[in-house]
């Protein structure tokens, strides 16, 4: 079974802001599928790659502000609540972590395998919904379980995938919680 149903994307699809959405799209094209960018990424190692993942995927497509900016709503190495384990990012809402997020070098190509990894950070915040997984060319979008998700390849991301990514991952999108 999906995690959504058909009409149910369609419906929030229609909420989105068109030209958001098309301009989004273009600097994700222009980034994610250009073979040199993706070839310098999957030659990167998983710490080289990390910040920058965020800044390009989350900052300048999705729409979030990472720490140290003013009234960031997006950091690295978010510390659990009760040990010292840290997630690589977490996603905040008015203060409290809405979503984890655990990424993997792109020689990590089974995400099925830091599944575990990534709901010990969520099971660890309790206002957290949303889990994100990714080997920078794949990423996976969770909601409260490892059940169900929605895989996305970066690298070969269809503009209507690209709507779907934008309408789960999008700041204003978590903000408002639309995806649970």
């Amino acid at each position: 079974m999906p995690l959504f149903q058909k009409s149910v994307i369609a419906k929030y699809l229609k909420t989105q802001d068109k030209t958001i959405l098309s301009n989004q799209w273009t600097d994700f094209k222009n980034h994610f599928h250009n073979p040199t960018i993706q070839e310098n990424i999957r030659n990167s190692k998983e710490e080289q790659y990390q910040e920058g993942f965020l800044r390009d995927l989350f900052v300048k497509i999705l729409g979030y502000s990472l720490n140290p900016d003013a009234n960031f709503n997006l950091t690295t190495e978010y510390k659990n609540v009760k040990d010292s384990k840290k997630a690589d990012g977490a996603i905040l809402i008015e203060e409290k972590v809405r979503a984890v997020i655990e990424l993997k070098g792109t020689n990590t190509t089974d995400l099925g395998k830091i599944e575990t990894q990534a709901f010990g950070y969520k099971n660890n915040q309790p206002d957290c919904t949303y889990i994100v997984t990714s080997n920078f060319e794949k990423i996976r979008f969770y909601i409260d379980n490892a059940i169900e998700h929605i895989e996305f390849n970066l690298f070969t991301l269809t503009e209507s995938d690209f709507d779907l990514l934008y309408l789960c991952l999008g700041f204003n999108n978590i903000a408002k919680n639309i995806a649970k």
